[in-house]
């Protein structure tokens, strides 16, 4: 049995603004639940105008507050960015009021930009150390950090908050050594993901590996429907290569009607033929084929449109596949 869970990163519509974008996301993860999808997980970006999600832990816990059973967390807090210690609390605050439903997702990313991770005070050789940041978060949990006697994260210590890590340059190979649930992008490369799944699997230390697959999936009616939903964030996305910076999202119509450059134009049909998109049936199979492929024992879903409401009939429609379908 495969579960299905769901990723939020706020993003922003043109028009609305990040305030609208981040109501959108209290709106949705109630509708989610609804819908019997597994977590709930939001996102960290910096200085990105077209994302809202900019302090995931703030929003988990809005998200919690407003939903009952689903389990919430962050894909992921970069930890790059952060003092262990500090995320250690924040994670015990949310594991304290939402007992048994808080996941603690943590990537290795720095800012995209040097501006960034000034701003941050971080620098890119960050991400190189963060194997030993994560060790150092986990043992704050276990009971404080032999570097810091007399220390206490509190109130997590003693808290079971479960730990994913993103594999972003290098994180499979990190979690394996933890012992951790691995969370990786399907992507367009099927080699890339089997491989990278294997070696996590072959030097994994802990009881038994976990696999989440990501991906960017849309279903609808028709694959030329579907298809057409996610031209506005790979719109964004080709914006965000060819110009630096990610935009607010504008809707598909607008996309499909740009005069585009040849270079954009292959950049958007690549973009949008990497994610999975089409019918029920059709999205059934290739999800079934990557569970398969990657022996996941969970996929990862994430859509981003221009309009809500077909956003949230492709999660209707997706959800129609749990569990058995995908397993």
């Amino acid at each position: 049995m495969t579960r299905i869970s769901v990723l939020d990163r706020s993003l922003v519509r043109e028009g609305h603004g990040a305030a609208q974008a981040l109501r959108d996301t209290i709106v949705f993860a109630r509708a989610v639940e609804e819908l019997g999808y597994h977590r709930f997980w939001v996102s960290e970006h910096h200085s990105v105008p077209g994302v809202a999600g900019s302090a995931p832990t703030v929003l988990a816990s809005a998200v919690a507050a407003a939903t009952s059973r689903i389990r919430v967390g962050t894909g992921g807090v970069m930890l790059p960015n952060h003092n262990p210690m500090v995320v250690a609390e924040q994670f015990g605050v949310l594991e304290s009021l939402f007992p048994g439903r808080i996941d603690m997702g943590l990537g290795r990313s720095v800012g995209f930009t040097d501006g960034v991770r000034r701003a941050l005070g971080v620098g890119k050789d960050e991400a190189e150390a963060f194997g030993e940041r994560l060790g150092e978060l986990l043992s704050w949990f276990a009971g404080g950090n032999p570097a810091h006697p007399g220390v206490h994260a509190l109130p997590a210590e003693g808290l079971r908050v479960p730990a994913f890590v993103l594999a972003i340059n290098g994180g499979a190979d990190i979690a394996a050594a933890h012992g951790l649930p691995l969370v990786i992008a399907a992507g367009r490369d099927g080699a890339r993901l089997t491989d990278a799944v294997a070696r996590y699997r072959a030097s994994f230390t802990g009881e038994r590996p976990y696999v989440v697959i990501a991906a960017n999936v849309a279903v609808a009616a028709t694959d030329a429907e579907a298809r057409h939903m996610q031209l506005s964030e790979a719109w964004a996305t080709v914006v965000s290569r060819t110009r630096g910076f990610f935009p607010a999202l504008t809707p598909a119509d607008e996309v499909a009607a740009l005069v585009k450059t040849e270079r954009e134009e292959r950049m958007l049909t690549e973009a949008v033929a990497g994610n999975v998109h089409g019918t029920e049936e059709e999205v059934a199979a290739a999800l079934g084929g990557l569970v398969r492929a990657a022996g996941a024992d969970e996929v990862l879903v994430t859509l981003n449109t221009f309009d809500p409401a077909a956003r949230l009939d492709s999660y209707r429609r997706l959800a129609r596949l749990m569990p058995e379908t995908l397993a």
